[in-house]
């Protein structure tokens, strides 16, 4: 089964670190993703641009507003996200469980994935 882990962190904290903290903060991220990788069990992994070069397209009004910035107005943000191929939520859990001793202090959001196109790669 296919979930999504979506990464919340406070961005303020996240974008106050300096590079060795990041550095840092990656290399802890990346050994659990060779892990994954090595197991077959990593799908793609993407770390999002601070919510200052966000836009936000509004539908629900007519015409669509189109706004700078992030839709929701809260203290953590989405920053990054993995797609894992996993026997079921327990062992996504797992995986979320070991993604936040890596990276303290945000939370994860597990959504089973209901429909996935792998599209182009971007260069």
């Amino acid at each position: 089964m296919l979930y999504a882990i979506l990464c919340y962190h406070d961005e303020a904290a996240v974008c106050g670190w300096s590079r060795e903290q990041d550095a840092a903060v990656m290399a802890r991220l990346g050994a659990v993703q060779e892990r994954l990788a090595a197991q077959g069990k990593l799908g793609p992994v993407a770390r999002l641009m601070p919510t200052t070069a966000a836009t936000t397209l509004r539908k629900s009004v007519e015409p669509p507003l189109v706004l700078d910035g992030p839709f929701a107005e809260t203290k953590e943000q989405l920053l990054g996200f993995y797609l894992v191929e996993v026997a079921g939520l327990d062992e996504a859990l797992a995986i979320a469980r070991e993604l936040g001793v890596a990276n303290p202090g945000g939370s994860y959001e597990l959504r089973p994935v209901g429909h996935f196109h792998a599209g182009a790669t971007a260069t």
